[in-house]
């Protein structure tokens, strides 16, 4: 019997564990859950939630009850009917007794999570390769299926991980130095990379006055000019390398149109580790775009864990992030398309399943992921200009 299509289900040693049966027990479905992912946040995490009324037995049978696998630090991988959308470790198991009944929480997260919790190895090296990097600091903490999805990728003239430095700092400052960004797919896989804008938009979100068409719950925009800039300044100080030689200074700057036009906001950022006025350049860059992707955020909310687009490819799939959506909103007056940088899928008992979409404008993140794919390739990409 195929399983309902926004049906929430753990995976625990080859073993199915949802809301109908846990502990030998049949149960009604999770009494609340929530799966959240977002390219910006370090780790996707999950939490899922049961309840039973006091006096049923079954609460008080339910931990001596829970299979084996249900324990903290346990592999699992999370699905929402047959697809996988996210594959990690249960981080807590909590069990709450009160007069009201039994509460059995599970929460987690994706493979992110022993990188951001536990330190790198120290090492100090020269002429390092993104791959390197990811093999000396991501291997050792039990991470094997990784790759980079960039065009091309450059070594760095030196690294230096110091004692304390987590893995997931010094991945990202690798990462970084690329114009790119870590993330795990929903399968456990490290990805290095960044999004491609070539993709067409899966669905259309609309919110109109008349009422017609619409399939958007809330919508709410924000904008604001905190921690915004119209120009940042990249300053970097070599001696000479393998790859080029010495310069006592490294300037790099790129400007932010917008904000230029608005008001003179100007950021100055001292970097001794930009080896090269590349990599300076590519640091001022994803700076203000950074700046920039913070100075607007759209929140949607629809039915359901699936695009509904009829007629469409895109008819059906989850929600992801990385997708891009078309948006048509009178209130807001929006008419665009925007990247979806995270989803939140929520539900449960007396909740029905919800999506919470996180949008940004789109073509704004890591710039230089793909370069041979940005649909401008002048210097001048949406309002962000390389001085």
């Amino acid at each position: 019997m195929p399983l309902p299509a926004d049906q929430v289900q753990l995976l625990l040693g080859g073993r199915v564990v949802d809301g109908g049966v846990l502990g030998g027990q049949v149960h009604a479905d999770w009494e609340s859950y929530e799966i959240d992912s977002d390219l910006l946040t370090p780790a996707d995490a999950w939490h899922l939630t049961l309840g039973f009324a006091s006096g049923e037995e079954v609460g008080a049978k339910l931990v001596n009850g829970l299979p084996p696998e249900v324990c903290a630090g346990a592999p699992v991988s999370v699905k929402v009917g047959a697809e996988t959308v996210l594959t990690g470790r249960i981080d807590e198991v909590s069990h709450r007794v009160d007069r009201r009944g039994h509460t059995l929480s599970l929460s987690g997260r994706d493979g992110a999570a022993v990188l951001v919790d536990c330190s790198a190895a120290v090492f100090v090296a020269r002429l390092v390769s993104l791959d390197e990097v990811m093999a000396k600091v991501v291997a050792p903490l039990g991470i094997t299926r990784m790759r980079v999805d960039a065009a091309a990728t450059r070594r760095r003239e030196k690294v230096n991980v110091e004692p304390g430095d987590t893995a997931w700092e010094v991945l990202v400052h690798a990462a970084e130095a690329n114009g790119l960004w870590p993330w795990f797919d929903p399968d456990g896989t490290l990805v290095v990379g960044g999004p491609d804008y070539l993709h067409p938009p899966v669905a259309d979100l609309i919110l109109r006055h008349s009422g017609q068409g619409n399939n958007v719950l809330a919508m709410d925009l924000r904008r604001s000019v905190a921690e915004r800039f119209s120009e940042v300044t990249v300053l970097g100080q070599t001696h000479g390398t393998a790859l080029e030689s010495g310069k006592h200074a490294l300037r790099a700057s790129a400007v932010d149109e917008e904000m230029k036009a608005l008001a003179y906001r100007p950021k100055i950022v001292v970097d001794h580790e930009a080896d090269d006025s590349e990599l300076a350049r590519k640091r001022a860059r994803k700076l203000i775009s950074d700046a920039r992707l913070r100075g607007l955020t759209l929140s949607a909310t629809v039915r359901g864990h699936r695009i509904v687009a009829p007629g469409e490819a895109s008819h059906g799939r989850l929600w992801m992030p990385g997708q891009r959506v078309r948006v048509c909103s009178d209130p807001h007056a929006l008419e665009a398309i925007f990247f979806v940088m995270g989803r939140k899928f929520s539900g449960g008992r007396t909740a029905g399943a919800r999506t919470e979409l996180t949008l940004k404008e789109d073509g704004m993140w890591t710039l230089d992921a793909h370069p041979h794919k940005l649909r401008y390739r002048s210097r001048v990409v949406d309002g962000i200009v390389d001085q």
